[in-house]
Parts: structure tokens; C-alpha cells; sequence
């Protein structure tokens, strides 16, 4: 299972990757609902921004999945000790600090959140704000466009073909982090090297390791 190196997943994963670099941001990532109804990731730049999705999927709560429940932007001066989300630390990479995360919007209605992250604590001022939501605007036209460009239909099949994709993955690490007491950062980092190692596709292998975690005795 691959994801297609072209079309809209495509186009959102190359505007995410350059929003580190055009803010000084230490990382970004990119959720989307998808037909469950349930935020998933869909693009994150390195692997502790790969944590901060994991993670909340994991638990089931945090800043980016607020930020989408409430369609309005939400921050944290640090998530490794905000108490809204108290279940989150121990599962996030020591790098991802300070959080912000506003809503990406289609039709009016969110379908998902724009997200960023600093390695240390930070203040996130107005300013911040309101170029993170210029940038996700930015998305949503990118959304837009390719919508004109062809069925609803066919682009919905694409994120949720990519969202899928993720998910596999995103449950392999949930498992390993379990077995092994592991942060959501050491668990992809792991099969992600084995991936490597055995010249196989992560997902693959997530694959496999789920297959066996379900073998396994209760």
C-alpha cells in the first residue's frame, strides 16, 4: 500500500513541509477528518512532529484535536505540562514544546487543522495567529482549486486513501507503545528502521506487526 506521489495529497504535503522553513517554526503537521468522522494525520515534517499527532491519537485529545472541535485556533505556551491535556506528555518527543493550531476550513466547515510546534516554551501572540490562519487559507484554496479541478468525489477518495495509509501506521506504533512502553516518537523510529533495514515499505511492516499483535494471546 502506497500513497500516490501526485495530486492533492501531494500538493498539501508540500505546503506543509516549506511552513517550518517560511516561520521559523520547528515543525508542522496536518490533520483531516476522514469518512469516520475521527481527525487523523496526514502530513507531519519530522518525527516529533510525528509524536504530537500520534500522541493525540492516542489519547484521544489535545491541542490540534481542540483546535478542530471548537473550529477556532487554539495554543499552549508548552504542551509537556499544559493541564488541559495531562495525558499527553509522556507520549510526546521532548522536542515539541510550545503548540498552536487553527482550523483548515472547506465550504465554511472544518475538516481539519493546520498545526505547528516550537522546541522550547513560547508565547504565541496575535501575530502568530493570524499568519498561521493565512496560512491555512492558503490550504483551503489549494482544497478549493482542486475541487474545480475535478469530482469531490475523486479527491475525497485521495485523502481518505492517504489517511488510511497513516492509520495503519498510526496503530503499529499505538501497539508497540503499549508492549513496550515506548513515546509515539521511539516507536516510529523503530519501525521505521526495521522498515529500512528489510528494504520494506512502513507501512508493510505496520502491517505485519499488527497481524502478529492480533495473533498473540490476551
Amino acid at each position: 500500500m502506497t500513497v500516490p506521489a501526485t495530486g492533492i495529497v501531494h500538493q498539501l504535503e508540500r505546503a506543509v513541509e516549506v511552513v517550518d522553513t517560511l516561520f521559523g517554526y520547528a515543525g508542522a503537521g496536518l490533520m483531516f477528518v476522514g469518512e469516520s468522522g475521527e481527525l487523523r494525520y496526514l502530513v507531519a515534517t519530522d518525527d516529533a512532529g510525528r509524536s504530537l499527532e500520534g500522541a493525540q491519537l492516542h489519547v484521544g485529545q489535545g491541542p490540534c484535536m481542540s483546535t478542530y472541535e471548537n473550529d477556532s485556533a487554539v495554543t499552549s505556551f508548552d504542551v509537556q505540562t499544559d493541564p488541559r491535556w495531562p495525558k499527553l506528555a509522556e507520549l510526546l518527543h521532548p522536542e515539541v514544546r510550545a503548540v498552536a493550531g487553527v482550523p483548515v476550513r472547506l465550504g465554511g466547515e472544518p475538516v481539519g487543522t493546520l498545526n505547528v510546534y516550537q522546541s522550547a516554551p513560547y508565547h504565541w501572540n496575535e501575530s502568530d495567529v493570524r499568519t498561521l490562519q493565512a496560512y491555512a487559507h492558503v490550504i483551503e484554496q489549494i482544497l478549493t482549486a482542486a475541487m474545480a479541478a475535478e469530482e469531490k468525489s475523486a479527491l475525497a477518495d485521495q485523502l481518505q486513501y492517504a489517511l488510511d495509509y497513516r492509520v495503519v501506521i498510526e496503530r503499529a506504533i499505538g501497539y508497540l507503545m503499549g508492549k513496550h512502553d515506548l513515546t509515539a516518537a521511539q516507536a516510529f523510529t523503530g519501525l521505521r528502521k526495521k522498515a529500512r533495514d528489510s528494504r520494506r515499505r512502513v507501512s508493510d511492516l505496520a502491517a505485519e506487526v499488527l497481524a502478529e499483535g492480533a495473533g498473540e494471546p490476551g
